[in-house]
């Protein structure tokens, strides 16, 4: 199955959970692209004692995730393109959804 994931808080729960959704999903061999929108690009920025988000987010991209974030967003927070959060558009969120045979929000 093809499943989207639209990220659009900094939330180290909801993040962390969004991402362990997205690594059980890529294990039982299903694709999965995340977009981050919104305080969703902050993803990568969290520091959490409580929910290990950064080690969530780095499972993703070494089992073979797509992430990809919002250019806009990025730029409003004055933030630059990294490993973890490729700029992307408001068209590639689009493909995602045309993709996606499943879409899930988490924010």
């Amino acid at each position: 199955m093809k499943i989207g994931i639209v990220l659009s808080t900094n939330d180290p729960e909801e993040v962390w959970n969004a991402f362990r959704f997205g690594n059980v999903a890529l294990k039982e061999n299903n694709e999965v692209r995340v977009f981050l929108v919104n305080k969703g690009v902050e993803a990568e920025d969290i520091k959490s004692d409580r929910f290990a988000v950064r080690d969530q987010l780095q499972s993703f991209i070494e089992n073979k995730g797509e992430l990809l974030a919002c250019g806009t967003c990025m730029k409003n927070r004055q933030k630059e393109e990294s490993n973890f959060c490729p700029i992307a558009t408001m068209k590639d969120l689009l493909d995602i959804v045309v993709w996606s045979d499943k879409l899930l929000t988490f924010g």
